[in-house]
């Protein structure tokens, strides 16, 4: 067999256990059958995904597992699987598939972590965090996509989901501490009450930065004494974080 046959068939051989692993994790209302030309779209995304260097089993198999097209607007299903941002109203996206992989895997979430997201949006982000495992809390400041986002996640089989309509600079107080928090649209600084609600040990990642420009995606941790450090990781464009 060619060099070329054999990356070929490592491939098709990883692609087949990604694809057992996403079923395996998948919840029942997400088996149900689909659409097969959503399906190779979707593992097509994937492999760019993995060639574009996310390594992480557990993410790239949430990715495979969860049906990016069913967050989406109507019109654009033909660009569910594309590697790019898709609009879903009120100013708000639905992020690149690749920026979603690389925030999940940097988070290194746990099964049964406490996770706080902000900014739900769609809800799909979400649903990544849920086939992690995650307990999920998320935040919305849109009042229609917090809604639509629960019925959706509900309708998916994501309904272990804590949906909420509120403003993500505050958090969750009363669900805090979390493990884990992601933040999905782009604040100007670190809001200190995530800070403040971040368990020791904990992770958040989030974009910080100006509107569209001169943003980075930056770690934030928090270690066993207290203490926190920031890192940052690579450079990224987000919507702004609405107060």
């Amino acid at each position: 067999m060619t060099a070329a046959g054999a990356g070929r068939q490592t491939l098709a051989t990883a692609s087949l256990a990604l694809l057992a692993l996403a079923r395996a994790v998948a919840p029942a209302a997400a088996q149900r059958p689909e659409d097969p030309v959503f399906a190779a779209r979707r593992t097509a995304m994937v492999a760019l995904i993995a060639r574009r260097g996310v390594a992480d089993p557990a993410t790239l198999a949430a990715m495979q597992a969860v049906p990016r097209h069913r967050f989406v607007p109507p019109d654009l299903l033909d660009s569910a699987y594309a590697d790019g941002p898709l609009p879903i109203g009120y100013g708000a996206t639905i992020s690149q598939p690749y920026i979603v992989a690389v925030m999940t895997a940097a988070l290194r979430l746990r099964p049964g972590e406490r996770v706080l997201e902000i900014g739900t949006g769609s809800g799909y982000q979400a649903a990544i965090l849920a086939h992690l495992g995650g307990a999920v809390y998320t935040i919305e400041i849109v009042d229609s996509l917090a809604t639509q986002a629960a019925e959706r996640l509900g309708r998916l089989g994501y309904g272990g989901v804590r949906v909420r309509h509120g403003d993500g600079w505050q958090g969750w107080p009363a669900a805090a501490p979390f493990d884990a928090i992601i933040v999905t649209a782009a604040p100007d600084s670190v809001p200190p009450a995530l800070v403040a609600q971040l368990a020791r040990g904990g992770r958040m990642i989030l974009p910080l930065g100006p509107a569209f420009a001169g943003q980075w995606l930056v770690m934030v941790e928090k270690d066993a004494q207290g203490r926190v450090t920031s890192r940052d990781l690579m450079p990224v464009r987000f919507v702004p974080m609405v107060r």
